[in-house]
């Protein structure tokens, strides 16, 4: 049995500006993404992408991240208690951000990068999706210092306690999700993309591979109290899981059926 180390959330204190580790490892996302971006243009340069072009890219998916980030918080989550605290969604200091919000938050903010700059959208998307992944581990190892979404009990070896919670043996479920979010799902697409691949197929495989882990984990991963479970014994992670991985499906198809010769 292990024991979490109960971190301090608080990286640097300068009077009263708090720098905390969350924030820290956001910006580390963000940074990884201008870092690998960076790589993959090198080697890459057939795609045509320039260090603005990632900038400004960049620009429009943070502010996705975080505007739908929170929004998709308040919606899927806690939708009736925002409708009855409306000025709360703006206090983002309290915590309450959603991956699925996000990811739809940059999804809209690259369709209108693409409509503005004349490029075509699924270039863009395949272009970003393997620098995303590590940067998601980032934010899981932000869970884990700040000792949230911890697992469901447990008795295996490596069972974690999170006193700040109870007493009970828990999956690490952040770490879980740092490993296989980050650098399994970064190894597989970094791989995959280093190889010209019909339009959308990075895309794709990213919103499968992503899907599918979520999924699984959530099956450690101990479900918002607010909640507990769903439909079918399932949490909200999962639900908003399944059309990830059903557009994954459709967009794979669709890809590859853009490549194969037509019959006369």
């Amino acid at each position: 049995m292990l024991i979490h180390p109960q971190f301090d959330p608080v990286a640097l204190q300068i009077g009263p500006l708090a720098i905390r580790w969350y924030g820290l490892m956001y910006l580390l996302a963000f940074t990884l993404v201008l870092v690998l971006g960076r790589l993959r243009m090198r080697r890459q340069p057939e795609s045509g992408w320039t260090p603005k072009d990632l900038d400004d890219v960049l620009f429009y998916g943070v502010l996705g991240v975080v505007l739908g980030g929170r929004l998709g918080y308040v919606l899927f989550y806690k939708f009736g208690y925002y409708l009855a605290h409306p000025f709360e969604i703006f206090a983002v200091w309290q915590g309450g951000m959603s991956f699925h919000g996000g990811f739809l938050g940059v999804i809209l903010a690259m369709a209108l990068y693409s409509r503005l700059h004349h490029k075509a959208w699924l270039a863009i998307t395949d272009f970003i999706a393997p620098l995303v992944p590590l940067g998601l581990g980032a934010g899981r190892i932000g869970n884990f210092i700040n000792g949230e979404l911890w697992g469901r009990p447990t008795d295996v070896p490596w069972g974690m306690v999170f006193p700040q919670y109870d007493m009970t043996v828990r999956h690490p479920s952040q770490l879980y999700e740092f490993a296989l979010e980050g650098l399994l799902l970064f190894t597989v697409l970094w791989l995959y993309s280093s190889r010209r691949r019909p339009a959308g197929a990075v895309s794709a495989l990213f919103l499968l591979g992503y899907g599918l882990v979520r999924f699984l984990v959530e099956f450690t991963r101990e479900p918002d109290d607010f909640l507990g479970l769903l439909a079918l014994n399932l949490s909200m992670g999962q639900w908003l899981s399944l059309p990830m991985i059903a557009a994954g499906v459709f967009l794979w198809l669709w890809s590859h059926h853009q490549t194969q010769p037509r019959r006369p």
